[in-house]
């Protein structure tokens, strides 16, 4: 049984002390590949370097909504060149989140930074990772029109099941983590019950989300087994069905 971890953040300083032990745990408890993203620029040749230097980790580049400042056809430059090495995957983590950002100007400026990157994913041929946290209609609006004809995945999804029919229209994935083990889980395990087995990838969003028992505690790539087995279990399918589904969902979108 093997899983793939298709969201993490193996370079932030959280993993500094034991970056190196915490791939290998991965790797002991059946986790083959971890995707790690970039959040700005420094993050995403961060995030480079990691893929580079360790077999099993690939890279997303890309500036997160709350890392928003107006970008330049420089930074442009930097990313496209990035994505152009073997191991980068995506443009991501991009979007919106307007849990964290109040003021209209910025909300703003975080739309422009999410559809320019949308433009250069397009423009590379590469799918997107996108963050989207209490701005479900602005998010769905722009996939339907900036967005149209690319492919990607809804990291962490907190949207609707309304939203989510929407999605399936297109070539969009749904991202699911640690939340879908909380008690307070909501609406997310109905969702993942009705999702299709071919759209959902999962994650680990380390060293954030820990999943039951870890709530609290730093996350780790080796914990998206516990995501999958929650997930398994709420869809009546055993782990290494729902497990085998979701490697062959993360090779049709990102190629690994």
């Amino acid at each position: 049984m093997e899983l793939i971890d298709t969201h993490a953040h193996l370079d932030g300083e959280k993993f500094d002390a034991d970056r190196e032990e915490v791939i290998a745990r991965a790797r002991a408890n059946g986790v083959v590949k971890i995707i790690t993203m970039g959040d700005n620029l420094a993050s995403s040749a961060r995030s480079v370097a990691l893929a580079e230097g360790f077999e099993p980790v690939y890279a997303a580049v890309g500036v997160h909504p709350e890392e928003a400042q107006p970008m330049t056809s420089a930074d442009d430059d930097r990313l496209a060149a990035w994505a152009a090495q073997e191991k980068v995957v995506a443009i991501g983590e991009i979007g919106l989140d307007y849990y964290w950002e109040k003021d209209e100007e910025k909300r703003a400026l975080q739309r422009t930074i999410f559809v320019r990157q949308l433009d250069l994913a397009r423009q590379l041929d590469l799918p997107v990772c996108i963050h989207d946290r209490e701005a479900h209609g602005d998010m769905l609006k722009l996939l339907k029109t900036e967005g149209r004809g690319m492919r990607g995945v809804l990291h962490c999804y907190s949207g609707s099941w309304e939203m989510a029919a929407e999605l399936l229209k297109g070539d969009w994935y749904f991202g699911i983590d640690g939340p879908l083990t909380y008690k307070n889980a909501a609406k997310l395990p109905e969702i993942v019950q009705r999702l299709p087995a071919e759209r959902i990838l999962v994650e680990t969003d380390s060293p954030y989300l820990s999943p039951m028992p870890f709530r609290g505690k730093r996350n780790e790539p080796a914990h998206v087994l516990h995501v999958a087995e929650k997930a398994a279990e709420l869809r009546g399918e055993s782990l290494e069905v729902f497990a085998r589904a979701t490697r062959q969902n993360t090779r049709d979108l990102y190629g690994i």
